[in-house]
C-alpha cells in the first residue's frame, strides 16, 4: 500500500518537473547552507585549536608591551634581562622552565638559493617547554649555547627552499652575514592561522644577539607549567614577580602582558561557534521559506486534481488514503530537496574548505539532522493541503470542471 502510494508521489513529481524542483529550491538552499555552515564552522573551530595547540599546552608567552597591535606616546617599555629569567626559573613555584626568545628577519644563502625567513634566538629550554620534535639531527649543546655557536636548526620550509630535497644536516648556509651550520631539521607542524609555523631558522639565544642584534634584550619569554599547579595562581605569582623586577609601583599599568594559549583556545572557540550558531540560524529561515513554498504549491495541487481525488473517493477510497497520498508526496519533495542541497553542501565545502585554509571534514551527525528537518518540515507543511483534499466531499469533487 506504502509502495504504491510512494509510486504516485514521484509519478506526480515527475509529470510537473519544473514546478517540483522551483517547490523544493527553498529545501536546498535551506540545507545546503545550514551543513555548510556549521561543516565549515566546526572545521575553523578544529583548525583554531590545533593552531592554538601547537603554541603549547600548560605555557605562558610573556611579552614586553602593553600587547598586540597596541601603541601610545610613552616610551617604549624594556625588554626583558637575562637575569629574569634565572628570578622566575627560582622564584616562582609551579615553572617548569623558562626559555627566553629573541628574533629577527634575514635572508638564508645556499649555493645560489635563497630564501627570506625568521631567525629565533632559542636556548634548548625551548624544546622542554614547547616540545617540537626533531626530524633528524641534535639540538644545542650548552657549549654552543654558552659560546653562542653559530649552529643552527632549521624548519622543513627553509629545508625544502633552501636545499632543495638535499639533506641539511652538516651543511652550511649563510643567514644575512653570518655563516651558520646546520645541526637539526624540525618535524613539519604546517600553515597556521597566524602563517607558515616551519618557515624559521633557530640559533642559539647568544649567537643571535650578538651577531644579529647586539643586544641581550629579550623581547619574549615562554614559561613552562607544571600541570599540577593551579595555572591562575602561577600567574598570579608571574605578574607579582615581574612588576617587582620591572619597579611598577601599585596603581601602574603593567608594561608587559601574559598569553595563556588555553584561554586564548577557549575565546576563540567560542566566538567561533557563536558566529557559526547565528549565520546557521540565518540559513536555516530558507528551509521554513522552502515549506511554505510546499505548501503552496500542494494546495495549487488539491485545486488541480479536484476531479481525480472525486473519483478516487467515489470508488472506495477512504479519506486517510487520500490524506496519505498528498502527505507522502509533500516529504517526497521535501526529501528530495534535502538530498540535493546535502550534495551541494558537500560541492561548496569542498570549495570553500583550501581558500579558508582548513581541512575538509564529513560530519554525519549535521547532516543527518539536516536531512531529519527536511522531512520533518514535508510533514508540516504538508498536512494541512493532505488534510483538505481527504476533507473533500466526492459529490462536490466530481462536479468540479
Amino acid at each position: 500500500m506504502f509502495g504504491a502510494t510512494l509510486l504516485l508521489a514521484f509519478r506526480s513529481i515527475r509529470r510537473h518537473l519544473l514546478r517540483s524542483f522551483l517547490t523544493v529550491l527553498g529545501i536546498v538552499i535551506g540545507v545546503a547552507a545550514v551543513v555548510t555552515m556549521v561543516t565549515l564552522g566546526n572545521a575553523t573551530t578544529a583548525a583554531v585549536q590545533k593552531s592554538i595547540a601547537n603554541l603549547g599546552t600548560n605555557l605562558f608567552q610573556v611579552h614586553a608591551g602593553h600587547g598586540f597591535g597596541r601603541g601610545g606616546g610613552g616610551a617604549r617599555p624594556a625588554d626583558f634581562k637575562p637575569a629574569d629569567v634565572t628570578a622566575i626559573a627560582e622564584q616562582v613555584s609551579g615553572v617548569t622552565g623558562v626559555a627566553p626568545q629573541a628574533q629577527t628577519s634575514a635572508t638564508v644563502i645556499y649555493n645560489g638559493n635563497n630564501w627570506s625567513t625568521t631567525i629565533f634566538g632559542m636556548d634548548d629550554t625551548y624544546f622542554q617547554v614547547q616540545p617540537w620534535p626533531l626530524a633528524e639531527g641534535r639540538i644545542f649543546t650548552p657549549a654552543e649555547e654558552q659560546a653562542g655557536k653559530a649552529v643552527c636548526i632549521i624548519g622543513t620550509t627553509v629545508s625544502s627552499n633552501l636545499f632543495k630535497g638535499q639533506d641539511p644536516i652538516g651543511k652550511r648556509f649563510r643567514a644575512g652575514t653570518v655563516s651558520c651550520d646546520v645541526i637539526g631539521l624540525l618535524t613539519t607542524k604546517g600553515q597556521a592561522q597566524y602563517g607558515d609555523q616551519d618557515d624559521l631558522v633557530i640559533m642559539p639565544i647568544k649567537a643571535v644577539a650578538r651577531r644579529f642584534l647586539g643586544s641581550t634584550d629579550i623581547k619574549a619569554l615562554l614559561v613552562g607549567v607544571d600541570a599540577a599547579y593551579d595555572g591562575d595562581q602561577v600567574k598570579a605569582s608571574l605578574v607579582g614577580l615581574l612588576r617587582e623586577r620591572r619597579h611598577l609601583q601599585p596603581g601602574q599599568d603593567d608594561d608587559f602582558f601574559i598569553v595563556d594559549p588555553a584561554q586564548v583556545s577557549q575565546v576563540l572557540t567560542g566566538t567561533t561557534r557563536l558566529l557559526t550558531g547565528i549565520l546557521t540560524a540565518v540559513a536555516a529561515i530558507s528551509l521554513v521559506v522552502g515549506g511554505i513554498g510546499i505548501m503552496n504549491i500542494m494546495l495549487v495541487s488539491v485545486t488541480e486534481r479536484t476531479r481525480e481525488i472525486g473519483i478516487r473517493l467515489a470508488i472506495g477510497a477512504v479519506a486517510r488514503e487520500v490524506l496519505m497520498q498528498f502527505l507522502v508526496e509533500a516529504v517526497a519533495l521535501s526529501c528530495l530537496g534535502g538530498l540535493i542541497g546535502l550534495l551541494l553542501a558537500q560541492v561548496a565545502v569542498l570549495a570553500i574548505a583550501p581558500v579558508m585554509k582548513v581541512d575538509w571534514a564529513f560530519y554525519p551527525g549535521i547532516n543527518l539532522v539536516a536531512f531529519s528537518i527536511s522531512a520533518a518540515i514535508g510533514v508540516v507543511f504538508g498536512f494541512f493541503p493532505a488534510r483538505r483534499a481527504a476533507a473533500l466531499n466526492p459529490i462536490d469533487a466530481l462536479r468540479r470542471e
